[in-house]
């Protein structure tokens, strides 16, 4: 990875309004750049928002994955058919398609999240079932050698 991709932090609860459409902070906005890319988190059930710079580092390694048998094909068909080049309106809002509201279980109420690369798109009630447990996050803190 490169130290200039854009890093994501905080978190601000909103709404979608009645048209499927989700204001992006301008906290997260002005680093996501007029065009970014909207797509899936599997495993996790939510949407991710990357800039163009850090969506094609993440093709580039896709590119050079070692295999390229059925199970990458399916993978690559999978995720790039909910997969979306976007950009917000005048307003700062995007419009998040339908299957992709239905893929997080998005009806209205929603967490954005700064994820270090990325920006997560979270269903409330879908987030508040993913939390950390009491004292996990810094056990693997520890783990990992950050403190």
């Amino acid at each position: 990875m490169h130290a200039e991709l854009p890093r994501f932090t905080g978190s601000v609860e909103h709404a979608l309004d009645d048209k499927g459409r989700l204001i992006v902070p301008a906290r997260f906005r002005e680093r996501l750049g007029a065009g970014f890319v909207l797509t899936i988190a599997q495993p996790d059930p939510c949407l991710v928002l990357y800039p163009t710079v850090t969506w094609a580092e993440f093709c580039n390694r896709l590119e050079a994955a070692p295999r390229k048998d059925e199970r990458f094909r399916r993978l690559v068909r999978h995720l790039f058919a909910h997969t979306e080049e976007v950009a917000c309106d005048a307003q700062g809002r995007l419009l998040i398609p339908t299957p992709l509201r239905a893929y997080a279980s998005i009806e209205r109420d929603v967490i954005s999240i700064g994820s270090l690369t990325r920006v997560e798109v979270w269903a409330k009630e879908k987030l508040a079932k993913h939390a950390a447990p009491e004292g996990e996050v810094a056990e693997f803190m520890a783990e990992l050698g950050l403190y």
